[in-house]
């Protein structure tokens, strides 16, 4: 592995920051400012503040190098590894529709209908995930960037520079006039997330020393949290000149203004920034199905070869198309996914980690218990929140799932260690009367 480290500062903080700068990062922040101004923000700014918390185990994952997963099933068995993955490969799910969501909304704008461009978007993502495009996705990156400059002319044509000066402190002003609860859903979940998040980890163990992951972290958190208010602040600008139409759907906000700056669908400048936005969609959801058929393939579910590859890839296109068809919010969509991961992994990975510091052991059964029903209890938590979304607490969705699955998995942790303890108290007595005999 010691051959892989070479990455430096820099080009650590740029694949972090790439990471988690994606359309569901920038649409789904213009999508939430709409209605929440600058509040609107709250996830991305979350996801810089997360980018901070990782630093807590940024040494241990460079020093390990293993995947939550495998060391999880290392250490307690191969059903905890597949579980995990199955786990993880769920939550991908929810990434990929927001990604045919994204590029619906951005060819909305040029008067595609959304139902189309969705299977059209689906049937390219499944093609071009079998395909070897991976070192394409500098391209699409850089597709990425060339938009973040559109943003940034976007906001000095409507005069909103001044706004996005201002926007950290409005943020911070403006916290308390969002309910507590959406406050810690949001931010607890995103934050977790990020913390165990595998695309971040792939990059951190190839850094070329344990301070070359502390800073690159640190320059990550400080960019994504800079750019978290970009999309928010040019959304407030636009709506401020008057700009936008009374009937536009939120989602597709950001490509309108693009277009607008470029003068139009119809002008050469406007179909450049939208062609920038929409390009990187087709890059990253065929990147997240190829995760994703790749993670099942890794777990030895079914047999490796061409057409169970083919298979497998076109089932997880087709689970993102019903979500996606489903719709919702962006960033909603996003963390109800992820959270049912998280509320799932973190009970049996903080019981790793106690072990691993030589605190607490849990034994086998325990963990793998707690990994079962909390997972259980987290996808039927999302299942009903998807279709009933009334059927949450305190108004938050993320903040359901980790109370109910988190708590499953919790309790049924320590029945299980209480139960493995009182049947090793058993056997032992049965022994002593055994040997009295």
């Amino acid at each position: 592995m010691s051959e892989n480290r070479k990455l430096s500062i820099f080009s650590l903080a740029t694949l972090l920051v790439s990471a988690h700068y994606g359309l569901g990062f920038l649409l789904g922040t213009g999508e939430k400012a709409v209605s929440s101004g600058v509040m609107g923000s709250l996830y991305a700014v979350s996801v810089g503040l997360g980018s901070i918390a990782s630093l807590a185990l940024a040494k241990f994952y460079w020093t390990q190098i293993e995947q939550i997963w495998t060391l999880l099933g290392n250490r307690y068995g191969n059903l905890v590894k597949v579980g995990v993955g199955l786990m993880s490969w769920m939550s991908f799910i929810g990434i990929s529709a927001v990604q045919i969501i994204a590029a619906a909304s951005i060819l909305a704008v040029m008067g595609i209908g959304k139902l189309t461009t969705m299977v059209t978007v689906t049937l390219l993502f499944w093609i071009l995930s079998l395909l070897a495009v991976e070192k394409a996705s500098w391209l699409f990156r850089g597709l990425l960037l060339l938009n973040i400059l559109g943003l940034v002319y976007a906001l000095w044509v409507l005069n909103g520079i001044p706004k996005y000066v201002q926007a950290p402190l409005e943020f911070i002003s403006s916290l308390p006039q969002i309910s507590i609860a959406e406050v810690i859903g949001v931010s607890l979940s995103t934050t977790l997330l990020v913390i165990i998040d595998m695309k971040c980890h792939q990059y951190m163990v190839q850094a070329r020393n344990v301070r070359t992951v502390y800073l690159g972290c640190i320059f990550a958190a400080i960019a994504i949290i800079a750019l978290a208010f970009l999309p928010s602040t040019v959304v407030i600008a636009a709506q401020n000149a008057g700009i936008l139409p009374t009937n536009l759907d939120a989602k597709e906000v950001v490509p309108y203004i693009l277009s607008w700056v470029g003068h139009g669908t119809n002008q050469p400048l406007g179909i450049f920034l939208i062609g920038v936005l929409a390009v990187p969609s087709l890059g990253l959801g065929s990147s997240v199905l190829r995760v994703q058929t790749k993670t099942m393939l890794d777990l030895q579910i079914l047999p490796e070869f061409q057409g169970n590859k083919i298979l497998i890839a076109a089932i997880n296109a087709l689970f993102a198309l019903a979500i996606a068809l489903k719709g919702g919010e962006i960033i909603g969509l996003i963390l109800l996914f992820y959270t049912a991961y998280l509320s799932a992994v973190w009970v049996p990975w903080s019981a790793y980690l106690l072990n691993h510091i030589k605190f607490y052991t849990f034994s086998d059964f325990s963990v793998r218990l707690s990994l079962a029903l909390g997972s259980l209890s987290a996808l039927i938590t999302l299942g009903v929140i998807l279709y009933q979304p009334n059927a949450i607490f305190w108004g938050s969705g993320e903040l359901t799932i980790m109370i109910v699955a988190m708590g499953c998995g919790g309790i049924s942790l320590l029945l299980g260690q209480l139960a493995d303890s009182l049947n090793t108290i058993s056997s032992s007595l049965k022994k002593g009367v055994g040997s009295g005999e």
